[in-house]
């Protein structure tokens, strides 16, 4: 067991299996001809497109979430816009009830920014949303009354597009191993501020093009990274330039145990106590990754 071959095998426990994917794509098509064949009288008309983690290609098993940005006609926004009251909420009660006419026994919700539609094996979660002439997005926000919030899923995308072909696929690779250590450690952080981190990251660490036999060491000095972030640092979102804090949620000190255990596993992995080593990368991710 050499250190690639280790971290390509848990790479391959992350990866969904080809039922899973088909089964997410089934969902998700269905949900965007829905609306599609609604505000465009078409079930073919392409106005659904992925984001988040099937969009940036980062999704891991076992499968989450699949959000969907789903641009409507200006001519809903303009009818909404002379509607009293939380128009954000309104517009996310007509797309549900719309979801609802096809997936009637479904207990869908809408609120916040997003209409969660959810299926047995995945939820997925549509963000409705009016194209700007900037190429943006606004999306809803019932919060406080109501709002829209510009967004730009295209940048978001390509940050990730371009810094996993800046490092020869381990943008991606890294973000997966992460949010598995997110989900069994009860991490604190969102999925896309870790995104922003991975990123932030390997712009500067020395071996970002090397192959998995360096995998250990990019894991290592991530922790190292982040732990040493604060509840003050911050990231900034591609396209839009919000800057969104870290904050204080208790997912330093869980960054710097998990950076402790993996000072451990990388001497174990030099001095050839691969079961050793195996034990302390599984008190990070779990037995998605082999001991031996």
């Amino acid at each position: 067991m050499t250190v690639g071959t280790r971290f390509n095998q848990f790479l391959a426990a992350l990866t969904l299996t080809n039922d899973q994917r088909a089964d997410g794509i089934t969902k998700h098509t269905g949900v965007r001809q829905c609306l599609d064949a609604w505000y465009y009288d078409s079930a073919y008309a392409g106005n659904g497109f992925l984001v988040g983690s099937w969009g940036k290609s980062t999704e891991i098993r076992p499968p989450r979430d699949i959000d969907i940005m789903f641009a409507l006609p200006k001519s809903v926004y303009d009818r909404f816009q002379e509607r009293p009251g939380n128009k954000q909420s309104q517009l996310l009660q007509e797309v549900k009830a719309v979801l609802q006419r096809t997936y009637s026994n479904t207990d869908m919700s809408g609120d916040g920014q997003v209409v969660i539609v959810p299926f047995s094996t995945y939820a997925v979660e549509i963000a409705p949303a009016f194209l700007l002439d900037t190429g943006k997005y606004y999306i809803c926000d019932t919060n406080d009354g109501g709002k829209y919030k510009t967004t730009d899923p295209n940048a978001e995308i390509e940050n990730v597009r371009t810094s996993n072909s800046d490092t020869n696929g381990n943008t991606r690779d890294l973000i997966r191993m992460m949010k598995r250590w997110q989900e069994y450690c009860n991490i604190p952080l969102k999925s896309f501020l870790i995104e922003l981190l991975v990123i932030e990251f390997l712009k500067s660490w020395e071996h970002r093009g090397k192959s998995t036999v360096y995998y250990d060491w990019m894991v290592r000095d991530f922790f190292y990274f982040l732990k040493n972030k604060s509840q003050w640092s911050s990231v900034i979102v591609p396209g839009t330039y919000e800057t969104i804090y870290l904050g204080d949620t208790g997912w330093q000190s869980r960054a710097e145990t998990a950076y402790n255990r993996a000072i451990k596993a990388c001497e174990y992995e030099r001095d050839n106590y691969l079961y050793l080593a195996g034990e302390e990368w599984q008190k990070i991710f779990g037995p998605d990754i082999p001991t031996g």
